[in-house]
């Protein structure tokens, strides 16, 4: 403010005593005029130095700070408990890399000298899904389990048994989580039907191991570009398939076919498990040569690449006799990769029924005709089964002739 000097604050050091720690704070006022400088204190010079009090108040307060850091690192270093926040490379796999969840203290790959690498910061939780059926099923299961856990945030896992069955054809992703340590942790299990619902989008379980058997494309079409890129096949399995297709020539004329149609006959124990389990049939001649028929008349120059495990019904059932047809499955369950991937190699697909044949369509893409309404209105296998959510709207789904199972069945 005009006509009032400003206050000063000068600081003043002193020699302590028992009055204080020695610091004091002095105000001196400055008159309008030109201000004049305060002489030194003789005391001001004096080297300060702490009291007995503060020096054992200090040493105190590093003994608590020291003991706290030690009692940290203790429970670091030697904590017997799982570990999940770490993650270890096992460089003995050849095909794809494997990442495995590792327990604090447990042994490394032999031969390696790397240490377990932490994970993001972002990782929450682990999330499974135990592996349960044949190929197209365990496919239905990575797709989603890859899906759910996205969806609510998680990190997904896939269990050994699992790896085992992808990985030799497909450049899968997920990293698999190591035995002992599915053992050690506490799981929350939950059974999935077979279609999206909307609770499975709300999950709060940090450790939870699905179950089931979902192959619906409610669950993973969101994410359909994903999914294919995880089931990209090795090169050697895709080469080898469009080998096999660039050789074939159409039987009457011998030119190139301009279309190939991946044609999937599902047999084996399903013969037995449609009419005597679920009241319903597998795929007839009658609607194979439908399907064949629907696509002849829609594409130029079609030919239709035929696997099965049931190969000698298909030979004896499937009519070739316009040259348009190969047999060229081998049939062998136990290695499915060369059938999976000749079928995904073509450009449409006839499928009957069964999780192989829809992978082997929802990847190849195109036009896929599926057998409709395969088993009796009152068959319990639509209480976990839903055509709507299994079957993609822009499919086309030719009937199966129930009349044997109606007549089987009585009035």
């Amino acid at each position: 403010m005009e006509g009032k000097a400003a206050e000063l604050w000068d600081l003043e050091f002193g020699v302590p005593g028992a009055g204080g720690c020695g610091l004091h704070l002095r105000t001196a006022r400055s008159s309008p005029a030109k201000p004049t400088a305060d002489l030194p204190s003789a005391r001001s010079s004096a080297m300060w130095a702490p009291s007995r009090r503060q020096l054992c108040l200090t040493f105190l307060l590093v003994c608590v700070l020291s003991a706290v850091f030690f009692l940290h690192i203790h429970q670091d270093l030697f904590h017997s408990g799982l570990d999940l926040i770490a993650l270890c490379p096992d460089r003995r796999l050849l095909t794809p890399p494997v990442a495995i969840f590792c327990l604090s203290g447990s042994p490394m790959a032999p031969n390696t000298s790397f240490p377990c690498l932490k994970p993001p910061a972002s990782l929450s939780g682990i999330w499974t899904i135990y592996p349960e059926g044949r190929f197209g099923n365990q496919m239905g299961q990575y797709a989603t389990l890859l899906a759910l856990a996205q969806l609510n945030g998680r990190q997904a896992f896939i269990l050994p048994t699992m790896h085992a069955t992808l990985a030799p054809v497909f450049r899968i992703t997920l990293p698999v989580l190591a035995p002992k340590v599915d053992g050690h942790t506490p799981w929350r299990e939950l059974q999935l039907h077979d279609w999206m619902s909307e609770d499975y989008a709300h999950l709060e379980d940090a450790f939870l191991k699905l179950r089931g058997f979902p192959c619906s494309w409610t669950f993973f079409h969101h994410l359909r570009a994903q999914i294919r890129r995880e089931f990209t096949l090795h090169e050697h399995l895709r080469q080898e398939a469009q080998g096999l297709l660039s050789q074939l020539r159409l039987g009457r004329t011998g030119d190139r076919p301009r279309t190939f149609v991946g044609v999937h006959v599902r047999r084996g124990d399903y013969l037995q498990v449609m009419p005597h389990r679920w009241k319903g049939v597998v795929a007839d001649r009658t609607y194979l040569q439908q399907a064949m028929d629907w696509f002849r008349a829609r594409h130029e120059a079609p030919i239709f690449v035929v696997v099965s495990n049931g190969m000698a019904w298909c030979r004896e059932n499937i009519d070739a006799s316009r040259g348009d047809v190969i047999f060229a499955g081998d049939g062998q369950e136990g290695s499915p990769g060369k059938d999976f991937a000749l079928l995904t190699q073509c450009n449409h697909t006839i499928m009957t029924i069964g999780t192989f044949g829809f992978w082997a369509a929802y990847l190849a893409g195109g036009d896929t005709v599926y057998l409709a309404n395969f088993t009796l209105p009152n068959s319990s296998f639509l209480k976990i089964f839903k055509p709507e959510a299994a079957f993609l709207p822009e499919w086309v789904g030719i009937n199966a002739d129930l009349s044997a199972l109606r007549s089987l069945s009585g009035p």
